[in-house]
């Protein structure tokens, strides 16, 4: 598959493809470095559908390390791709630091195995806390279906007095009205 290739964040997160966007720098054009394509922070918040404010919070949490041209972040392809594992993280429960922990570990350079087998203990705990959070949103669904039934069936029964009282009412103003004439 070509490499500069366009997939949109979102597909690419989905399938674990990194493709390149684009709008990114190639070879030989401006914005392109050594370690290949760069990014400015519009194009990342664009292409991640985040406010640039949220990639400048990521910055300060140190999650991002752009590099600077005067004023202006440089993204790199590595930034890009720390922002791709952010939005899975944040996607599936996980807090910034417990991200921070799991891309941190890239930087170990053991062959990643020390990345993935943290990784994995880190997906296992968090299926456990999420199947726990389902569970108990499934408990509180039921215990709302059941508050919604006896609403209904109370609304039911004061229409049904309602109605009730009301012809007993008509009943006795047409007997009341017959009387008098």
């Amino acid at each position: 598959m070509d490499r500069h290739t366009a997939t949109p964040a979102s597909e690419s997160m989905q399938t674990g493809t990194t493709q390149l966007p684009p709008h990114a720098a190639r070879p030989g054009e401006p914005g392109h470095d050594a370690d290949g394509p760069t990014f400015s922070i519009t194009q990342l918040a664009e292409e991640f559908d985040v406010t640039t404010r949220a990639i400048r919070f990521y910055e300060d949490k140190d999650l991002l390390h752009p590099a600077r041209e005067g004023q202006t972040r440089v993204y790199s392809t590595r930034d890009r791709a720390r922002l791709q594992l952010i939005q899975r993280g944040k996607r599936v429960g996980f807090t910034l630091s417990e991200i921070r922990e799991i891309i941190d570990l890239y930087d170990l350079r053991d062959g990643l195995t020390k990345q993935l087998e943290h990784a994995r203990g880190k997906y296992v705990a968090q299926i456990e806390k999420l199947e726990a959070q389902r569970k108990d949103i499934d408990e509180s669904i039921s215990l709302l279906r059941h508050g919604i039934n006896f609403v209904d069936g109370e609304l039911a029964n004061r229409t049904d007095t309602t109605r009730q009282t009301g012809s007993h009412q008509n009943g006795a103003s047409h007997t009341n009205q017959a009387a008098q004439a």
